[in-house]
C-alpha cells in the first residue's frame, strides 16, 4: 500500500506549478501582451485558477473538469453548452483547454461565455465584506 499519496500530490502540483510558471515567463517575456495591466500579477492568478480546476494535473481541462468547475461556481450546463463553451476557446481541435489556450481566452480581446463567467466570479470573490465585529470609536470621532 502507497502511504505517501500526499506528499506524491504535492510534488506532482509543484512540478506542474514550475510548468505553468514556465509558460507565464514566456507570455511576460513575448510581448504580445505588453499593453496588459499587472500582467504578471493576473497570469499567477490564471495560474492558480487552471491549476484548481485541472484536477489530474493533465495540463489541459477536458469536458469532465470544465463541468466540475461551473458546477463549483454555481453554473451547472449540460454536456451540449459544454462543448460550445470548449470549442469557444480550442484553438487546436482537442477536444480541451490547454493552459496556452486558457491563457489566450482571459488575456485576449474576446469575450467567451467562459471568460466572462470566470470573470464575474473573479469580481464576486473580491467583494467580500468585513467580518467580525466593527470598530469601537469613541467620542472624537463623531461630528
Amino acid at each position: 500500500m502507497n502511504r505517501q499519496g500526499g506528499k506524491q500530490w504535492g510534488k506532482l502540483k509543484e512540478s506542474q506549478k514550475k510548468q505553468l510558471d514556465d509558460i507565464n515567463d514566456t507570455y511576460v517575456s513575448g510581448g504580445k501582451f505588453e499593453d496588459v495591466e499587472n500582467l504578471e500579477d493576473k497570469l499567477l492568478a490564471y495560474r492558480d485558477q487552471f491549476m484548481e480546476f485541472d484536477i489530474d494535473n493533465s495540463g489541459d481541462i477536458d469536458m469532465m473538469e470544465l463541468k466540475r468547475m461551473m458546477e463549483k461556481l454555481g453554473q451547472a450546463k449540460t454536456h451540449l453548452e459544454l462543448k460550445k463553451m470548449i470549442a469557444e476557446v480550442d484553438t487546436n481541435d482537442s477536444g480541451t483547454i490547454h493552459y496556452h489556450e486558457f491563457l489566450d481566452m482571459m488575456l485576449g480581446k474576446r469575450s467567451t461565455i467562459l471568460k466572462i463567467i470566470l470573470m464575474f466570479e473573479a469580481m464576486s470573490k473580491e467583494k467580500e465584506g468585513p467580518t467580525g465585529l466593527p470598530p469601537k470609536k469613541s467620542l472624537a470621532d463623531l461630528p
